[in-house]
């Protein structure tokens, strides 16, 4: 394969076998699975390659490619889901880092196509939000590349139906944090399923956490979208096929809150709405006052 000058980058090919490591280490990829991708140029991606363990890549075996696949450089051969990558890369100009990998718990969520709920979690809702359900395609193909288009624009974790996750971000620790930390919140889920169900953050508090996110500069869906419910996974659903958005079903259904954009149902800081989340003691308190009040 021919010399080219932007290959070689000693340390984004090390950055890439030690993400390698990690996401082997953590059981994300068993024997050859999953792909790693660093942009190092306007039309350049160095990349893991086909057929080997991410745990046991040395930068010698790290290849590149162009942005429409054409590998450049490398003694081993490119992996054919580079063009997930490739098309991340392509309608995202702020991504330079793609993992893709089977994170296990995550995956559960994908191969049942279960909607991942919102406003349990703080961290979750801080640092990630909604994430979105790429319909399912034959791997390796530009069709399966392509199944993530409609959710790029407000996203930057993907599960894969029946397939993994994808996850991509400015560098390569941002790109394999956000894997990291959605594939430790889909545990929690399922552990805490088993342990008799989730318990969700009424609206007051869900509407906080929200605006901490936007103090701290994250974006958000539900920062631009008037219809787009407090905490029940709708801020993708113009990307869905008919019948294919993910749908609650292992978990009891989220509140229905009013969105981030229109007026809260709470009044002195207790919410009002949303069944199963009100403070029952303040409502209980409320209502006696109020019937006190009407038998004066």
């Amino acid at each position: 394969m021919s010399y080219h000058p932007l290959f070689n980058n000693p340390r984004i090919k090390e950055q890439i076998c030690e993400i390698g490591r990690r996401v082997y280490n953590k059981g994300f990829a068993a024997a050859n699975d999953g792909n790693i991708s660093y942009r190092v140029g306007e039309n350049e991606v160095i990349c893991s390659p086909t057929y080997i363990c991410k745990g046991f890549m040395t930068p010698d075996d790290i290849c590149m490619v162009d942005l429409d696949g054409n590998q450049l450089a490398g003694k081993r051969k490119r992996t054919s889901e580079i063009l997930l990558h490739l098309t991340i890369m392509k309608h995202r100009p702020d991504v330079k880092a793609v993992v893709h990998c089977h994170p296990p718990h995550a995956t559960a969520f994908a191969v049942c196509r279960e909607a991942i709920p919102q406003c349990v979690l703080p961290e979750i809702e801080v640092f990630m939000g909604e994430v979105p359900l790429a319909p399912y395609e034959t791997p390796g193909a530009q069709s399966f590349a392509d199944t993530v288009l409609p959710f790029l624009k407000s996203s930057n974790t993907i599960i894969l139906a029946n397939h993994g996750t994808v996850s991509f971000g400015k560098d390569l620790e941002e790109a394999y944090w956000k894997t990291e930390i959605l594939d430790a919140y889909c545990r929690i889920l399922i552990l805490s399923q088993q342990m008799g169900g989730i318990t969700y953050l009424n609206e007051r508090k869900s509407r906080e956490l929200l605006d901490l996110k936007k103090r701290l500069g994250f974006d958000d869906p539900r920062f631009h979208d008037e219809n787009c419910d407090l905490c029940s996974n709708t801020a993708f659903r113009d990307g869905y096929k008919e019948g294919t958005a993910p749908k609650v079903s292992a978990f009891e259904p989220p509140p229905s809150f009013p969105g981030y954009l229109q007026k809260p149902t709470y009044e002195g800081g207790a919410a009002v709405g949303g069944a199963g989340n009100v403070d029952m003691e303040t409502l209980v308190k409320m209502i006696t006052e109020q019937v006190m009040s009407a038998l004066k």
